[in-house]
């Protein structure tokens, strides 16, 4: 199982510390660093900062929205940065949810999700190969357009730019049991949002069909400690804002997969409570035995148990939130 460090995006500003992180993951034998976005930062801007100043570690997108660009323009991002850091880009993609596709990049989420993302890796798929022209009749991206308030003169292109490889790994951000299963088929890996090692049975049937060789990338808040209640307390902060915040009270894809993780009552109420504005109880209202599953937290032994469950499993790499270069040293020595 190899070793990530997920930096997410930026709060109220760029980290001074980011780079350095990266450089001390490297030198640790890390394997690859990942940046997000939300509505703030991009993604690809900050990890093209950090393959200036390092030399070796893979740079991951986890994720890169979809709504925030073309395919193509995603395609160009890629394979500009792959060139320029030596190959070393691995592309995690994702549609997020109906409140910030609509809310944030003003554009409507598509009715039908497992068809626009199948669409959209078939277009970047085809830049990067560039073996012919890009055309796709597509219900969400068609290539060139054809929409009836378009001039019809739209040509079939390919990239000027030759890519680096064709074969790019694209990894997707993926919840539903049916958009999993499609990413065993059409990418080459799959970033979960949240894994939980005693539960691995509640994706068993959507992996069933991945190829040799997929990818499963998780996620997962680190922190050596002596006393695992507040060190489980970042995680419950951040449950609390995805469950309670990120997504409408009627569609909210992160409390549905809470709920099929078995804590349906605990998501529900969650949502209740941050919803009605009452935060802070609706961090707490997470459960800690939720947290502690998909975290790792507490004394160096605790997390050296911790860790041989997440590698009994099919997780190929870990990736590990964590500014603090302890858990991180630690995390490279257990593994």
């Amino acid at each position: 199982m190899r070793l990530g460090l997920a930096l997410g995006y930026w709060g109220r500003g760029p980290s001074a510390d980011h780079v350095p992180l990266a450089q001390e993951a490297e030198r640790l034998g890390y394997d690859s660093v990942w940046t997000a976005e939300s509505w703030g930062s991009d993604v690809f801007t900050p990890l093209t900062w950090i393959a200036a100043q390092t030399s070796r570690i893979k740079l991951g997108t986890a994720i890169a929205q979809m709504a925030a660009r073309s395919p193509t323009t995603t395609a160009m991002h890629a394979l500009t940065l792959d060139h320029l850091s030596g190959g070393r880009v691995m592309l995690g993609l994702g549609l997020s949810g109906p409140q910030v596709v609509e809310g944030w990049y003003g554009r409507p989420f598509p009715k039908s999700p497992l068809t626009a993302t199948r669409e959209y890796v078939d277009v970047v798929r085809q830049v990067l190969r560039r073996e012919a022209p890009v055309e796709l009749d597509g219900r969400f991206h068609s290539h060139p357009y054809r929409g009836e308030d378009g001039t019809g003169l739209g040509k079939a292109l390919k990239p000027i730019t030759h890519p680096l490889r064709a074969e790019l790994p694209i990894l997707l951000g993926a919840e539903g049991p049916k958009n999993i299963a499609q990413t065993t088929r059409i990418a080459d890996g799959w970033l979960p949002l949240y894994w939980s090692p005693f539960r691995t049975d509640v994706y068993e049937a959507s992996l069933g069909a991945a190829p040799e060789g997929f990818l499963v990338a998780p996620m997962a808040r680190a922190k050596v400690c002596d006393d695992v209640a507040e060190g489980l307390l970042p995680v419950k902060a951040m449950l609390g804002f995805y469950i309670g915040g990120m997504g409408h009270a009627a569609r909210n894809f992160h409390a549905d997969l809470m709920a099929r993780m078995g804590f349906e009552e605990e998501a529900r109420r969650i949502q209740e409570l941050f919803l009605a504005g009452r935060r802070e109880e609706a961090v707490l209202a997470v459960p800690d035995a939720f947290a502690d599953e998909i975290s790792l937290v507490g004394p160096r032994e605790r997390i050296a148990e911790r860790l041989e469950l997440w590698r009994k499993g099919p997780v190929t790499d870990l990736l590990v939130l964590s500014p603090d270069r302890l858990t991180l040293r630690t995390l490279a020595e257990l593994n």
